[in-house]
């Protein structure tokens, strides 16, 4: 009877132990080793990161490249804002789990520790959800027209069709939430914003934590310095995120950062700017640009007709691969449509 007793007692523990295994995935990267997201473990009602990851507008950065046109020039630079997102995500989570301590001090009212990490890696996530293809360079020859740019969209994604399944996350890589708690989709895309957003003032948490995603060295640009320079394989000279991490703190006036840390942030900044003249500012990647400039904006407005927020569905739709396999097709058309596909198939051949 003990020894029954003893057993039950020890299959519980290992049960309990194992649980986390059943929470929490590790997916292999090149940039961060491994980064953790959440699927849907047993006796859960609610949904994982896995769950927002699969959703269609998260499946559909698969298909526009990081790199709006320099994958035509650096012949490793087929990564995805998929994996870029995923990598952003990582460091903003890291990064708030780093900063909690502070955090507590300034606002003790703050949600559980589980709920602020799963707030700010969710705005790591979808900071560039509203990307058109060609990335920025859509922002600038076709979504100026609208005076809108990519962020206008992926906040209306957010408190759109991202709204529900954000609404169900019900944990993060760290623990559950407490009880009542949820990740509010406004806080989400208050913390992608630039500038402040209509309607009521966020918490006092939420200010403090956007320089994550705000400000000279972010979870953003940390990531995609450190991957762009990878996937290109460009020696930038060494980032080093867990430097800038570590002596990050919060106090009264935002976040600051420790003189100890001076230097890595002087090198990050070294390799930003290489990056900018070597890979995103390059000869025939500005070329290239230039070329599309001619027909990008008339090319989309046949494919899309009219300002994106005003048919999302359609603009899901419009992708990196759908383009150039619509404009493809159309060199064998008669008209503009043909003479626009032509003159594409000069760039993309």
């Amino acid at each position: 009877m003990v020894a029954g007793a003893r057993r039950r007692r020890n299959e519980i523990r290992i049960h309990g132990a194992m649980q986390r295994f059943d929470d929490v995935n590790l997916v292999a990267d090149p940039v961060h080793g491994y980064i953790k997201i959440t699927k849907q473990g047993r006796g859960r009602s609610g949904a994982s990161e896995q769950d927002l990851l699969d959703h269609p507008w998260l499946q559909r950065l698969r298909r526009i490249h990081q790199l709006q046109s320099a994958w035509w020039v650096f012949p490793g630079a087929e990564h995805s804002r998929f994996q870029h997102a995923l990598g952003a995500m990582h460091l903003a989570g890291d990064w708030a789990r780093r900063l909690d301590r502070d955090l507590r001090g300034l606002d003790p009212a703050a949600p559980s520790p589980a709920c602020v990490e799963e707030t700010v890696r969710v705005a790591g996530l979808l900071h560039d959800a509203g990307h058109g293809p060609f990335g920025h360079f859509f922002d600038q020859n076709y979504l100026d027209r609208y005076g809108i740019d990519h962020e206008a969209v992926g906040r209306a994604l957010i408190l759109g069709p991202l709204r529900q399944a954000i609404e169900a996350l019900e944990a993060s890589p760290g623990g559950p939430f407490e009880a009542g708690e949820r990740v509010d989709p406004r806080w989400v895309a208050e913390l992608i914003a630039r500038h402040p957003l209509d309607g009521p003032p966020p918490p006092a948490w939420v200010r403090l934590l956007k320089p994550v995603l705000n400000g000279l060295y972010t979870a953003d640009n940390l990531d995609y310095v450190a991957r762009d320079a990878y996937m290109c394989g460009v020696r930038a000279g060494p980032v080093d995120l867990q430097r800038l991490l570590h002596y990050s703190f919060l106090d009264g006036s935002g976040m600051v950062l420790h003189q100890h840390a001076a230097q890595a942030l002087h090198m990050f900044l070294n390799a930003r700017l290489y990056l900018y003249n070597n890979i995103y500012y390059h000869r025939t990647v500005r070329r290239i640009d230039l070329h599309m400039r001619e027909i990008f904006g008339e090319t989309v407005e046949l494919l899309l007709a009219g300002n994106p927020l005003d048919d999302l569905e359609r603009y899901r739709e419009l992708t990196d691969w759908s383009l150039i396999e619509t404009v493809d097709r159309w060199q064998e058309e008669g008209g503009r449509r043909g003479e626009l596909g032509r003159e594409w198939t000069r760039i993309v051949r």
